[in-house]
């Protein structure tokens, strides 16, 4: 890695940062509020004005801080033909956010010929900012390392497996599936959010979280704090042909803190991605510099 990649990755840490501050206090404002929804695909896939609001916000804030850019949200899609790709999820959690539950989060994440090299995540509610460039991972300013148990007896695991569709499409398969993860861990949690869920893997605070039907935004910061904590990321091709050239092109993972050896863990999230997701994941196109091999 080269000091001025080094350099750039630092630079865009700082601009995902900003980007992500930028809707905090209007979201604060919104939570737990009046609001109107919207639902995209089904009645479980819900949209806010304040989604979309949001997005826009943080569009324009990385085009003023850095021109040269493309932008692949959420909410509106693919901007943008610059040369730094972001993935960004202005509300991640929007059911969360829609049902004044404290789990969710802003997710920002900038990439250079394919590669992540800058990340924020913030809790809004918490105040909590989660970040990573090339040179390490941080909380709120301070380095972050992710420890977490050794074993699966002693852990937490985080994941939204199954859900009503994985029940529709898998049915009892789905169950006895969950029910091994439940035996194995001290307790399994499900609060949504995938990248917060994996911000708090980062930081040591859950041991470990599974997910099986996310896009770029959802996890492109997140594995990058992840990774740059000390923890550990393993995509997962589910129900996809041809594996995909990055890790954020994958619609499942695996995540661990430093230190956890989770073999049940392993073993029944590779069986749910070997048998496919039970919905494709929100079409959209990346940014043209996001996939290239």
């Amino acid at each position: 890695m080269t000091d001025e990649l080094r350099d750039e990755s630092r630079h865009l840490r700082r601009v995902a940062e900003g980007a992500a501050l930028s809707v905090r206090d209007q979201l604060r404002a919104a939570f737990r509020g009046a609001m109107t929804v919207d639902h995209k695909k089904d009645a479980r896939d819900v949209v806010t004005v304040h989604d979309k609001n949001a997005e826009k916000t943080i569009s324009a804030y990385i085009f003023e801080h850095e021109p040269d850019s493309q932008i692949l949200g959420e909410e509106g899609g693919a901007v943008g033909e610059g040369r730094v790709s972001w993935f960004v999820d202005p509300i991640d959690g929007t059911s969360n956010f829609i049902d004044g539950i404290a789990f969710w989060c802003v997710s920002v994440a900038a990439a250079i010929d394919g590669r992540v090299v800058g990340a924020a995540i913030l809790d809004p509610m918490a105040d909590d900012m989660f970040s990573a460039d090339l040179s390490g991972a941080w909380l709120n300013g301070e380095p972050l390392r992710s420890v977490g148990h050794p074993t699966e007896a002693e852990a937490t695991l985080i994941t939204g497996y199954p859900n009503a569709r994985d029940l529709a499409a898998h049915g009892g398969t789905a169950l006895t599936d969950f029910a091994e993860l439940v035996l194995a861990f001290r307790a399994v949690r499900r609060p949504g959010s995938a990248a917060l869920t994996l911000s708090h893997v980062a930081a040591g605070w859950s041991d470990a979280a599974c997910g099986f039907n996310v896009n770029p935004w959802d996890i492109s910061a997140a594995e990058l704090i992840v990774t740059q904590a000390g923890g550990t990321y393993i995509p997962l091709a589910v129900g996809q042909s041809e594996r995909p050239a990055r890790s954020y092109e994958h619609r499942g993972y695996i995540a661990i803190a430093g230190g956890g050896s989770y073999p049940t863990l392993m073993a029944v999230a590779r069986d749910i991605a070997a048998r496919g997701a039970a919905r494709p994941a929100v079409a959209a196109s990346a940014p043209a510099s996001a996939t290239q091999g």
